[in-house]
């Protein structure tokens, strides 16, 4: 089969305006021989694709790891123009998984992360690039994730990591980390809504056709995705719930839906979403109090019935406890134009 050549090189930003970055902001992305295509895609259509309709964006540029045009999956070549030294000059640096989680990352691209980390690059990894980052030392005592098949890999040699296994991504400020590589789009749609806004962040995804916001704490798709085992009682619980979130909302209440015990109901729900049910419906409220936030002037007591709080403390208790800012605070900064 005769091989594609990509040449993947320096992306130059949009016209400057004031964000919440200060710009230029420059994203590396790694490009290694044997790269992982679909992840390395990701980096670049979320970070690297220019994006003339919006007043400010990204510096984008890939930098190789070795010499040469790299192999990577599906039979394409990718020649990066630049080297490893340019992560230096990086103000993020993206991690497209690894080529073999059980080859250590080579010596001289530890120590050029650790270098850029120090200096006060962002590291990012989506799926297996974990491995790259945890050689580096950085992740531990860190929270972290990687894809559902990597989890005890990357626990057996890296036990210092806190790992969270049933996770999209993590985001520890200056060190985020994915699950597989879908979720490395709502990791790099989190990190757009971090530095541009939502509004920035929701033309991403609209342009994308995905769904602009994913919380980092849902849980991977594994043992029981929804649409086998766990079809109908599930996804007519969560309609169900969407449909009543201004309402109380009593777990015995979707048990009996389901026509099971609660104890039944809260196990198999667990299984299904790695979360329990009270902490899934309080999740669905904060997203809805983000919503209306971002796109109406409601007073926090209107806000906090129409999701089902109850009270405008209960919202600012729970808003607080998952998104890490105030209602009111998350509303000047997202509050749509």
């Amino acid at each position: 089969m005769a091989r594609k050549t990509i040449i993947v090189g320096f992306v130059p930003r949009a016209s400057s305006s004031v964000s919440k970055l200060s710009l230029p902001h420059r994203v590396a992305v790694l490009a290694y021989d044997g790269l992982c295509t679909f992840e390395f895609g990701i980096a670049v259509e979320l970070f690297g694709l220019p994006r003339p309709e919006l007043k400010s964006w990204y510096d984008f540029e890939a930098c190789a790891l070795e010499a040469g045009p790299l192999a990577a999956t599906g039979g394409v070549v990718i020649a990066a123009p630049k080297g490893l030294n340019r992560l230096l000059t990086a103000n993020t640096i993206v991690i497209p998984g690894w080529r073999n989680p059980d080859e250590r990352p080579p010596e001289r691209l530890v120590r050029v992360l650790k270098k850029a980390h120090a200096r006060g690059a962002r590291l990012m990894s989506i799926c297996s690039g974990v491995f790259v980052l945890a050689a580096t030392g950085l992740l531990d005592g860190k929270f972290a994730t990687t894809h559902w098949r990597y989890f005890e890999k990357l626990h057996s040699s890296y036990p210092r990591i806190r790992l969270k296994p049933n996770v999209l991504y993590v985001d520890e400020g200056t060190l985020l980390t994915s699950a597989g590589s879908a979720a490395g789009i709502d990791l790099s749609l989190h990190l757009i809504r971090r530095d541009f806004g939502a509004a920035v962040a929701n033309k991403v995804a609209k342009r994308l056709i995905v769904p602009p916001h994913r919380e980092g704490g849902q849980a991977q798709y594994v043992d029981a995705p929804i649409g086998e085992e766990v079809e109908p009682w599930l996804s007519n619980a969560l309609e169900w719930v969407l449909r009543n979130l201004q309402r109380e909302i009593r777990i015995a209440d979707l048990a009996s839906r389901a026509f099971m015990t609660r104890r039944t109901f809260a196990r198999r729900f667990r299984a299904a979403t790695g979360s329990t049910p009270l902490e899934w419906i309080n999740l669905l409220r904060t997203r809805r109090a983000c919503d209306l936030l971002e796109t109406t002037n409601l007073g926090m007591d209107a806000i906090a019935d129409r999701c089902g709080f109850g009270s405008a403390p209960v919202l600012r208790d729970h808003f607080r406890k998952r998104m890490g800012v105030s209602p009111s605070t998350y509303g000047r900064r997202f509050r749509r134009a």
